[in-house]
């Protein structure tokens, strides 16, 4: 069954930037594939650098490999940050692919959080 991001949520998702590149393909409506990499990623979208944006409002497919498995879902683009940075929002995930995504998620807050706590303690040498 399809997950649908409800945007009447109180709180904002969690938003993380995973530690290892993450190369994107999004498939346009036209059949047209463009390349970037994952700069932000959140349950309900993220932020994307992409060679040059594309039109605010544009229907795209999202495909993306974590450690956790692949991801693909269909996504709005919305209006570019930059010429090279652009944010998007789900506006579709089926449940293995919203599963897939929640867990990569939180193994990256995990890891983070980590790294931070073992910066602030460092060891008496």
């Amino acid at each position: 069954m399809p997950y649908l991001h409800q945007p009447r949520a109180t709180r904002r998702a969690p938003r993380t930037s995973f530690a290892e590149t993450t190369p994107v393909v999004l498939r346009c409506k036209d059949g047209r594939r463009v390349p970037g990499k994952l700069q932000v990623i959140s349950l309900s979208g993220g932020l994307l650098c992409l060679p040059q944006p594309l039109d605010q409002g544009s229907q795209v497919k999202v495909m993306f490999l974590t450690r956790k498995g692949s991801v693909l879902g269909a996504a709005e683009m919305l209006s570019p940050i930059s010429w090279g940075t652009q944010p998007f929002k789900f506006v579709k995930l089926y449940d293995d692919d919203q599963r897939r995504l929640d867990a990569a998620i939180q193994l990256s807050v995990e890891q983070n959080r980590l790294q931070r706590v073992q910066m602030d303690n460092p060891r008496a040498w």
